[in-house]
């Protein structure tokens, strides 16, 4: 199949939008029509197959909902892309003519269901974007890109789309951002688009502006986000959907900075600001050093005395007390948490290889 679209020389940023589901014709229809009406968005999307955790509730309208999304594409002039997780849905999508299609959470997750995609896209030229799998595991998110570049897919054809991961306990979001690894696969694949996926982040609209403007503050190269007519009575994740007229007020509202400037008092301030930076880094990194060769010394006194690595309320007083000065110190509760982690699991590490060194 022969496809115009393509990821190389993308200007940023991508927009990428359309219903969660299609649902029926006139629902699919009014909505790609009016997001195409904005002039904000590149390529329309739906959902086909809905992959849900629990059995019994809307699993996707199946191939009719390709055929609406084709007629979408030809009343719009706009490219058109599709969530695939086997070999029949890549067939049915290249046959509807489908531009983008791409590797759901569930999919990337499993590296048997991503070989049987991969093979079914041998020897075409469609665009393929690779969503992160569901738990925070870069390694089966690079392994899915090569299992694609294996069969023949050129890099250049392979995104990326960050939706964020699970998260055991509560948070504001629907699946943790975990930022930090969606930067670490994209220094791992510089050359790849990476968009963000703000609506799977967030579950809800009311963080929608907010995550999206931080992909934007992070250089993601765009979004996909997810559109309905009507979002109350959408037939999945009505919550997280945005009208289109909403839809185009956001999108607008995104400031997408430059990457760089040549302004010389940009470039001077930056410099000056990033040299203080490397000397605070330096002396952090100084003291942290300091303080595990002191957590060595508690590992030599313990084994002296045959007392166990770990004492909980030592710990616990550490985290209450540190965690109570977040407001004067400004940061919060979560980022020192991250930090003291850290530092516990290292400081327990250094003890422990005191403690069971034998001469």
């Amino acid at each position: 199949m022969k496809t115009n679209f393509s990821l190389e020389n993308r200007k940023r940023p991508l927009i990428i939008s359309g219903p969660c589901s299609a649902e029926t014709e006139q629902q699919t229809l009014d909505t790609c029509i009016q997001l195409a009406a904005t002039g904000l968005v590149d390529v329309l999307r739906a959902g086909i197959w809905k992959p849900r955790t629990r059995p019994g509730t809307f699993e996707g309208i199946g191939l009719v909902g390709l055929s609406w999304m084709a007629r979408a594409k030809e009343q719009t002039g706009l490219p058109f892309g599709v969530e695939v997780a086997n070999a029949k849905h890549v067939e049915s999508a290249l046959e509807f003519g489908a531009d983008l299609v791409w590797l759901g959470a569930r999919t990337t997750g499993n590296p048997f269901s991503v070989q049987e995609v991969a093979d079914a896209l041998r020897g075409s030229n469609v665009t393929v974007l690779v969503k992160n799998p569901m738990n925070p595991d870069l390694e089966l998110w690079a392994g899915a890109v090569a299992r694609l570049a294996n069969v023949g897919i050129p890099m250049a054809h392979i995104g990326l789309i960050h939706r964020g991961f699970s998260y055991f306990g509560h948070s504001e979001y629907r699946n943790a951002p975990m930022w930090h690894l969606a930067i670490e696969m994209r220094n791992r694949f510089p050359e790849m688009k990476m968009i963000c996926d703000p609506s799977h982040i967030c579950g809800n609209r009311t963080h929608l502006l907010e995550v999206s403007q931080k992909a934007a503050d992070l250089r993601f190269d765009g979004l996909i986000v997810e559109s309905h007519i009507c979002p109350d009575k959408a037939w999945s994740d009505a919550s997280q959907q945005l009208t289109p007229p909403d839809f185009e007020k956001m999108i607008r509202s995104i400031n997408w900075r430059a990457d760089s400037t040549d302004n010389p008092e940009f470039v001077k301030a930056l410099s000056d600001l990033r040299d203080q930076i490397d000397q605070i880094d330096s002396e952090v990194f100084d003291l942290l050093s300091r303080r595990m060769k002191v957590a060595e010394k508690i590992g030599e006194v313990k084994k002296e005395n045959n007392v166990a690595i770990l004492q909980g309320g030592r710990w616990s007083s550490i985290v209450e007390k540190v965690t109570s000065q977040a407001p004067k110190l400004g940061l919060s509760e979560e980022f020192l948490k991250t930090v003291l982690e850290a530092i516990h699991i290292e400081s327990i590490n250094r003890q422990n290889e005191v403690m069971n060194k034998y001469e």
